[in-house]
């Protein structure tokens, strides 16, 4: 939210400059720590001075160049050279010194000592379009006599510039919403902490002068649905003349980034950022049978918003009518024939206080966001609707004429009733761990405007909540406002620290391993990614292994490709791929750790088990394409292939306690992908898989180069690394003996199945089986493939001789021709 520091004055004085102030904003829980200079001219008419003309003659070698000398209040006069057919001597003009920077749009000139035709020139006589006070270029802009010269151009015109500042509301701080809101605050701050010659008072501007014009001419309202319109008023203006803004409040709108309009929507934001209050005018020519109508209307009714868009209304939509049409979605959006332009002439503005809740789930259900919405969803003061409706008909009849018919209408179901409770001062001081003098809590309670009433307890107050205070519901609500009023630095630390030391769990364990499995992937060259949970519906659409159905959908999404959430986290890793391969970078390790979710069609939600059908799971994949090493004088570049993905993972693993021997790592075929393993323990655990991305499925995201991934259950992962106790073991005192075979089998047969076979073969002695070549081609029989292995014999306690060894090579050689119908090479 901006602020204009100008604005807030008109509120309450201020005692600091911005940067201060944006200090004493964030410690009272509005975060504000950016704040920019806004200038109502660009620029702002620095360098430019006022100066007196004290001759002219024409140039000697131009018809139409003029030679001046000008008084500019600097010692010697300036000699300029002037090209305006009304520069004359003894004028007062606005004079452009050396070095000053005239801005225009996006074009900025300097001005240089230069020459015209021969003849110096020290400067430039402005036109007031040039200086950016007007259009005209007819001729240099001539100011009255009796003007000093050299006072600046900004003192004359009395020039100010304002300031912006950001404000970070919390989604509870709706009552800040607005410069009215803010200052209210700082009132309070200003109370608890006085400045000297400083008196803290908010004041509001006075609509006490609200007379009717004529009574007759108002238009009639009709509220038929209480529950969504608590609170509805309205007024009616005849004879309006829609026009440009002044001045002055086109720049407090500008200031704040809002774009003026016309004189009548400028009233209504002025008042919506000014007090809080969402206003809404009708143009009455637009308005059939004059009378306004609360209500709703039959679902699927179609409306077309002003922004063009036709929308399908809900039954439960509260729409603001005409007696034959909706006209506005009820503190939403106006309908596209709803605004104020300059054909109207009788408008009808509304205030009113709606059902937060109703305009929540309107606004989502249509994907709309407007600042009326943002307020009025959160809860406005249900006390102001009178009061705004007041101030922009006196302000609509002072800046566009018209004339007020009738009261201000306001349908009030009932009274809203302001919370009470009661307030302990032990309480307080309890929570916020300091003794706070009870002075000043009452001080700033009612600095805040709650209402204080003493009772015959001296540690308890009887408290009073402003309706606009949605938030503040509890007494440790109250202790809040206390704390951030007086400051939270002002509570010292204590000397003791209490802590209840906990057990620690899976979800500890969790975050240890991700880090710890972080810094290693970061070691080997990977990075990080983090996507979005929500996802396109398009990348599970005639997805066998990702079927649509089992998505989690969400209601009223934001857009088509955020409208469910992900099933994998496959797809936002290759839209991270594209985006980096279109940019030139191409060889990419990267990985992330995210959740995905499911719903299971076969089950339904229960009031006792409302999230019966719904799980998620977390995730570590990983994504390479690309060189796995890049090319340089002594070696050329090395594709990254599936096998340097399988080692990654191994690493993983091994990290986590899985070791090789724990494994089982099988082929598998999905559409997904070209080629998959799939990744389970031996007792039928799966881990997850990894292989080659499919053709088809690159083909979506537009890449050409191939990509291999693995997707990981971290929970799974997690619950084995639980389980994994680190013992310790002596170094081995001998050396181990390697043995090499060379294995013909079957094409179909894969490592895995040769490695898993000598393990089985050989439990106490095999410390390592490793595959250093594998051959396919002529001098084999067909279906054939010849498999190098070597493995590695070792027993910690003792040297091992030939017979030993032989036996258990003899062990190896049987269970492969057994198991795998191997023969030796």
């Amino acid at each position: 939210m901006n602020i204009s520091y100008q604005w807030l004055q008109r509120f309450i004085d201020i005692p600091f400059g911005p940067a201060e102030l944006t200090a004493v904003l964030t410690s009272v829980g509005l975060e504000c720590d950016q704040f920019e200079e806004v200038e109502s001219i660009p620029g702002g008419l620095k360098g430019l001075v006022i100066g007196r003309v004290l001759t002219c003659v024409d140039h000697p070698d131009s018809d139409h160049l003029h030679i001046t000398t000008v008084d500019v209040g600097a010692g010697e006069p300036l000699q300029i050279v002037c090209g305006a057919p009304n520069v004359a001597a003894g004028q007062t003009v606005v004079v452009a010194t050396i070095g000053t920077v005239l801005t225009d749009g996006d074009k900025k000139l300097t001005i240089k000592k230069g020459k015209m035709r021969g003849v110096d020139s020290f400067g430039m006589i402005c036109a007031e379009d040039e200086i950016g006070l007007g259009q005209s270029h007819d001729g240099i802009m001539v100011l009255p006599d009796g003007i000093t010269p050299g006072t600046p151009a900004a003192d004359y015109f009395d020039l100010k510039s304002d300031w912006c500042l950001e404000v970070e509301l919390t989604p509870n701080r709706v009552d800040a919403a607005s410069h009215y809101g803010v200052a209210r605050d700082l009132k309070a701050y200003l109370t608890a902490h006085p400045q000297e010659g400083v008196d803290p008072q908010v004041s509001l501007p006075d609509v006490s002068s609200f007379r009717p014009d004529r009574q007759e001419g108002g238009v009639e309202v009709e509220v038929l649905d209480p529950q969504g319109a608590p609170r509805y008023c309205g007024v009616t203006i005849r004879g309006v003349e829609v026009k440009e803004s002044p001045e002055w409040l086109r720049n407090l709108l500008t200031t704040i980034g809002q774009r003026p309009i016309n004189n009548v929507v400028d009233i209504t934001n002025f008042i919506l950022h000014g007090i809080g209050q969402p206003l809404h005018c009708f143009d009455l020519s637009k308005v059939k049978g004059e009378k306004i109508v609360v209500r709703t209307v039959e679902e699927g009714t179609p409306f077309v918003t002003l922004d063009g868009v036709e929308r399908k209304l809900d039954a439960s939509d509260l729409m603001i009518c005409d007696t034959e049409k909706p006209l506005c979605i009820a503190g939403v959006f106006g309908g596209l024939e709803s605004g104020v332009t300059e054909s109207a002439r009788d408008i009808f503005i509304e205030s009113a206080w709606f059902n937060p809740t109703r305009i929540r789930r309107t606004a989502r259900r249509h994907a709309l966001s407007t600042d009326a919405s943002f307020r009025y969803e959160r809860g406005t003061d249900p006390w102001l609707p009178p009061y705004a409706a007041k101030l922009a008909a006196l302000m609509i009849r002072e800046l566009a004429g018209g004339e007020i018919c009738g009261e201000v209408s306001d349908f009030c179901m009932e009274p809203v009733e302001a919370v009470t409770m009661d307030f302990s001062l032990k309480y307080c001081n309890d929570l916020v761990g300091k003794e706070i003098p009870a002075e000043l809590v009452e001080l700033i309670i009612r600095a805040l405007d709650f209402g204080v009433v003493r009772t015959d307890n001296p540690d308890v107050l009887k408290l009073t909540v402003p309706p606009y205070r949605v938030d503040v519901t509890r007494p440790c609500d109250v202790v809040e406002e206390i704390l951030r009023i007086y400051g939270y630095n002002n509570v010292e630390p204590g000397e003791r620290i209490s802590a209840t030391p906990s057990r620690r769990g899976l979800t500890d364990l969790s975050f240890d391993l991700q880090r710890r499995i972080s810094e290693q992937l970061t070691a080997r060259g990977f990075v990080e990614i983090l996507n979005n949970s929500l996802t396109s519906s398009s990348y599970y659409e005639d997805n066998a292994l990702y079927p649509i159905a089992n998505s989690v959908e969400l209601l009223n999404p934001l857009s088509s490709d955020l409208s469910l959430l992900r099933q994998t986290l496959l797809y936002g890793g290759l839209e991270v791929i594209a985006h980096n391969v279109n940019r030139r970078s191409s060889d990419l390790r990267l990985y992330e750790f995210g959740n995905v979710y499911f719903r299971d069609p076969s089950k339904e939600a229960t009031e006792e088990k409302p999230l019966l059908p719904y799980s998620q799971q977390s995730r570590l994949d990983i994504w390479m394409t690309g060189n796995f090493t890049l090319p340089s004088w002594n070696s050329t570049a090395v594709e990254t292939t599936v096998f340097d993905l399988k080692g990654t993972v191994e690493s993983i693993l091994a990290r986590l306690g899985v070791s090789a021997r724990m494994l089982k790592i099988t082929q598998s075929k999905d559409e997904l992908m070209a080629a998959r393993l799939e990744i389970e323990t031996k007792t039928g655990q799966k881990l997850g898989h990894l292989g080659i991305v499919g053709r088809k499925t690159l083909k979506k995201f537009d890449i050409e180069q191939p990509v291999v991934w693995a997707s990981l259950d971290w929970d799974a992962l997690v619950r084995i690394a639980s389980r994994n106790n680190v013992t310790f073991a002596p170094l081995p005192k001998t050396q181990g003996v390697n043995r090499d075979l060379a294995l013909l089998l079957d094409a179909a047969v894969p490592f895995a199945a040769v490695e898993e076979c000598v393990r089985r073969a050989e439990r106490k002695l095999l410390s390592e089986v490793t595959l250093f070549d594998v051959y396919e081609g002529k001098n084999l029989p067909a279906g054939k493939k010849s498999y190098a292995i070597s493995m590695t014999l070792q027993d910690p306690e003792k040297t091992l001789n030939d017979k030993a060894i032989d036996a258990t090579m003899t062990r190896i050689i049987n269970a492969l021709r057994k198991d795998l119908g191997a023969e030796l090479r």
